[in-house]
């Protein structure tokens, strides 16, 4: 309710004012509190790791994939059709390479995503079906966010993983622009052309809220996963651990001589193990 008075509110003060503007001014809070999630601060502390990265590309796959499908299919439409480039923006068959890169061949199989993010591509898919002047908020807060960050992250990402070269990070790269800042302002010019109705525009404002909203409940999800994952492999460790001291209690009738023959063996399988991994 009260996202929805912030974008009346600011549909019936700044009518008059770019889609883009109005966009901007609504969203201001929750381009915050996005830049405040745990996993976007780990990009700005340059503390990104390659766990949190491949689950990222993951649910960055799912939604790109329900995004440029919706954008595809409603590329006629016409407040689609003036913010259509998908030579220049499209990001999908960029994601495949990475999870290519990062899973192998058989990465498909190997996909998770958290329940937030499914909800994400659940409601691109019903606007493209319903009310596809909405994909206008949705492709305007991805595209433009990513093109500019995408090259700061991108270094960072490859600093923090510890990557050598490019490989596992197209995501970030945008061959077809030359300059991103002249393609975000033809972007939007063509957006603030789009001609909308007082309610079709109010919609749309309503729509960049709720797909930053998306946004952070996609970052969150994904933390609480690793977070869970952490938990688990810490435990699993902890449980080893004891199970290994409690087989290394040698009975107290055993000779010095076989308590050190016990030992040695114990010492070669671990060492054994190690080479194995």
């Amino acid at each position: 309710m009260e996202a929805e008075s912030r974008t009346q509110m600011s549909a019936e003060q700044t009518d008059n004012r770019d889609l883009s503007e109005q966009i901007k001014e609504v969203t201001k809070e929750s381009h915050v509190r996005a830049e405040n999630t745990e996993l976007m601060l780990s990009f700005q502390r340059g503390q990104v790791t390659l766990p949190q990265y491949k689950l990222l590309l993951c649910s960055l796959y799912e939604i790109y994939q329900a995004l440029e499908e919706e954008l595809d299919r409603n590329s006629n439409h016409p407040a689609v059709a003036p913010i259509y480039f998908p030579a220049e923006l499209a990001r999908l068959k960029s994601i495949e390479t990475d999870l290519e890169y990062f899973y192998g061949p058989a990465w498909r199989e190997k996909i998770v995503v958290p329940a937030a993010t499914q909800r994400y591509c659940h409601r691109l898919r019903q606007i493209g079906k319903e009310n596809p002047e909405f994909l206008v908020a949705h492709a305007y807060t991805r595209y433009l966010g990513d093109l500019s960050g995408g090259q700061v992250l991108g270094r960072i990402a490859q600093k923090s993983m510890g990557l050598k070269s490019s490989e596992g990070l197209s995501f970030f790269a945008f061959p077809g622009v030359s300059s991103p800042n002249l393609f975000k302002q033809l972007y939007r010019g063509r957006m603030n052309s789009v001609e909308l109705t007082a309610e079709e525009r109010s919609g749309v404002l309503e729509e960049a809220l709720r797909a930053f909203e998306l946004n952070i409940q996609v970052f969150d999800g994904l933390q609480k996963m690793l977070s869970v994952a952490g938990s688990q492999q810490q435990e699993s460790s902890t449980n080893s651990n004891a199970v290994y001291r409690k087989t290394l209690q040698f009975p107290g009738s055993l000779s010095p001589m076989v308590r050190m023959a016990l030992g040695l063996f114990v010492a070669l399988a671990a060492v054994m193990g190690l080479y194995a991994l």
